[in-house]
């Protein structure tokens, strides 16, 4: 049991504090890196994540269901008993959005067996299309029906996970796919850990500037149980009772453990709204789900 524990932590920890190390003492570096990361380094990354584990009927199952498990929670969790402080849709997106890509890939490869890769995928593509298409303009308030579909059409467009999936299906009509796949998995997997390395650095940022929400944990506690064990457990229940393949459960499961995502925070920058919970929220449930997330992988190994 202590084996997969280790290779988790050992994959993510030291990437983190090598991060919150340069974040605490350059603010600005985080932000200088993540533009051409998020330009270039994650279509890359999703490219070779999707080429590697191949675009398959349990990719698109597991999109799906992220999409609407997603949508569930941002229309109903306000409504559920003492979720009520759930009504903000900047905790709202951040209870269901979590960083699959970058925490959740690391999770599943210390956890399960190589066959649920494509699935974890799958899930993470849903997700990040749902959460950088509906994510502006939840937490930015638009009303107008016309800006609402111009701003989703534009949001899909412009998201690193759209131009990965593309560049994946061009590939994936050459005879040199297998090829081009086998190339790029550990440039994907330097793009993990570079792209852990930025959330550390967000991370140290953030903790240096002192925002109210990270100084004083106990103002998100709903929001963090709800991000870290009750989305989760109700995925685990949805896959369970869309009678989903035991293996499908489990991955998908342990994505919803993963904390919430960085992109909640610049979603919440480029809308200017509500950045102090979005960054307290970020905060907390990365450092939390250190602990929660390998809890989450046993459980998970044991019971299926």
């Amino acid at each position: 049991m202590e084996e997969p524990i280790l290779r988790f932590l050992l994959e993510l920890v030291p990437s983190l504090l090598i991060g919150f190390w340069a974040g605490r003492r350059h603010q600005t570096l985080s932000t200088r890196l993540a533009a051409p990361l998020v330009r270039f380094g994650v279509p890359i990354s999703v490219m070779g994540l999707l080429l590697k584990g191949g675009l398959s009927g349990d990719m698109l199952q597991a999109a799906g269901l992220a999409v609407l498990a997603m949508s569930l929670v941002l229309v109903g969790a306000a409504r559920l008993p003492g979720l009520a402080e759930l009504v903000s849709p900047t905790l709202r997106l951040g209870s269901c959005t979590g960083n699959t890509a970058y925490f959740g890939v690391p999770l599943a490869l210390a956890f399960l067996p190589g066959e649920a890769l494509p699935i974890v995928i799958g899930y993470d593509l849903g997700a990040t299309l749902m959460a950088w298409s509906l994510g502006p303009l939840l937490l930015g308030g638009q009303v107008d029906s016309s800006q609402r579909l111009r701003g989703l059409l534009s949001n899909l467009a412009a998201s690193p996970a759209t131009r990965g999936l593309i560049g994946a299906l061009l590939v994936l009509m050459t005879p040199w796919s297998a090829s081009v796949g086998d190339a790029l998995w550990w440039p994907s997997r330097c793009v993990i850990v570079l792209a852990l390395m930025v959330v550390g650095m967000r991370l140290g940022s953030i903790h240096r500037q002192g925002i109210a929400p990270v100084a004083r944990p106990l103002q998100l506690l709903r929001p963090l149980l709800a991000k870290l064990l009750l989305y989760p457990l109700f995925l685990l229940l949805l896959a369970s009772l869309l009678q989903f393949k035991p293996l499908m459960v489990q991955a998908v499961a342990l994505q919803g453990a993963a904390p919430t995502a960085i992109s909640l925070l610049l979603i919440a920058e480029s809308v200017g709204a509500d950045q102090e919970r979005a960054a307290g929220l970020v905060f907390w449930s990365t450092l939390l789900a250190l602990i929660t997330a390998p809890a989450w992988g046993l459980l998970l190994r044991s019971q299926f």
